[in-house]
């Protein structure tokens, strides 16, 4: 025969409610606010050192790519300037010859040059030769001149029809090529027929338009014609510009040479627009690599410093009756203060020294691993030590001073 046993209710084990956890965790993390604000500093520090070194590293190869396209860059600009004269005073603006491509076509990395001038004076666009009196007024689209190698300089297709040749240049033809944008305006949308526009009254043949270009990308909203017919019809004085498409790495040779083709006597006249040579890509590249790693020490540097405060800043709490018997005894306060900002300046030297090995074993070790030449700076061992026993000593500062507050009876009423 069974006999069945009551079973009795369990008693609830008494325990502290997940409210009176989360307060007494508070109270507790604030009942020392220094050490709390130093355990936090040092948790930020080390958490932004982790952010600032990725973002530090994405930056950088930013910055490094962005020196590798401008050295990959193939277009050289050279414009007129100014040059000092005798008392310092400035000479007249100089000018671009008429034949600076013919002058610079056969230098070394040359590809294609062409002159550009935009004309003064807004002359008049219109795609028909009467106008509404009653229609609302218009800016005419922008007219320019250029040689015919600018489509290949500026790296453009053309949509429709064809740009103007040399022989138009040389017969000083009144023909143009419209960009995408002014052929909207003037409602030109195909060369068939050889439509007409009328610049100052003139009429022009629309032989080509223009669809795309790589550079110079108000040419699609202008109108372009030939540089001889500018000059012939719309008085044309001056050429802004000579742009050169060069061969890739070509840029400091062309920048160097090709003033002197233009004018030998005084090649300082013209402002030369070129991409860097390969010393100051490197130069450029070096000095953002030293400011990534720099600004990484710098972290890593704030971090062993809040580190060093935390455990000098325990010390003293751990050490008040310690303190107060050496006050006690007839320390002063500065004797306090210099013991333990000696501490800290003994635990900064030590972690220098310690550091500096570590560093160079981890940099051999890195560049046996892959098969670099390690380069070490003489001055980094010594400058490292220096870092550390400074850091260590301004770690120090703020524990020291509290020591050196603590009253001889407060302490050994603690002890």
């Amino acid at each position: 025969m069974r006999i069945r046993r009551e079973r009795r209710p369990r008693r609830a084990i008494p325990g502290i409610s997940p409210r009176d956890l989360i307060r007494e965790s508070l109270e507790g993390a604030g009942a020392r606010p220094s050490r709390l604000l130093i355990t936090l500093v040092g948790t930020v520090l080390g958490i932004a050192s982790l952010v600032a070194t990725i973002g530090f590293a994405q930056t950088a190869a930013g910055q490094i790519a962005q020196q590798f396209d401008a050295l990959a860059a193939t277009r050289v600009t050279i414009e007129p300037g100014t040059s000092s004269g005798p008392g310092g005073k400035e000479r007249a603006t100089a000018r671009l010859p008429w034949d600076s491509v013919e002058r610079v076509r056969d230098l070394v990395g040359v590809e294609h040059a062409a002159l550009y001038a935009k004309a003064t004076g807004s002359p008049s666009v219109d795609a028909v030769e009467v106008q509404d009196p009653s229609a609302a007024a218009k800016a005419p689209p922008p007219v320019v001149g250029a040689s015919p190698e600018l489509l290949d300089v500026v790296e453009g297709g053309i949509g429709t029809g064809r740009f103007f040749d040399s022989g138009h240049e040389q017969r000083r033809d009144r023909v143009v090529v419209l960009g995408s944008g002014a052929a909207e305006q003037l409602g030109v949308n195909r060369v068939t027929g050889q439509p007409a526009i009328f610049v100052d009254g003139r009429a022009y043949t629309v032989i080509g338009i223009l669809s795309e270009v790589g550079t110079r990308s108000a040419l699609l909203d202008s109108v372009i014609m030939p540089i001889g017919t500018a000059r012939a019809e719309l008085g044309l004085a001056a050429a802004e510009s000579l742009d050169i498409r060069i061969a890739v790495g070509a840029g400091s040779v062309v920048a160097h040479q090709a003033p002197i083709a233009l004018n030998p006597n005084d090649p300082q006249v013209f402002k030369v627009s070129a991409p860097p040579d390969g010393s100051a890509l490197r130069s450029g590249v070096e000095a953002d690599v030293n400011v990534l790693f720099l600004a990484i020490g710098v972290v890593a540097l704030l971090g062993g410093g809040i580190g060093i405060a935390s455990v000098t800043l325990l010390s003293v709490s751990e050490r008040r009756g310690e303190i107060g018997l050496r006050r006690a005894l007839g320390a002063r306060t500065r004797d306090i203060a210099a013991q333990f900002m000696l501490e800290s300046f003994t635990i900064g030297v030590l972690g220098g020294l310690i550091g500096v090995v570590v560093g160079l074993f981890g940099v051999i070790g890195v560049c046996l691993v892959q098969q670099w030449t390690p380069v070490l700076a003489v001055w980094a061992a010594p400058v490292g030590v220096l870092v550390g026993a400074l850091v260590g000593l301004l770690a120090g500062t703020y524990p020291a001073l509290k020591a050196a507050r603590i009253e001889p009876v407060d302490a050994l009423r603690d002890a």
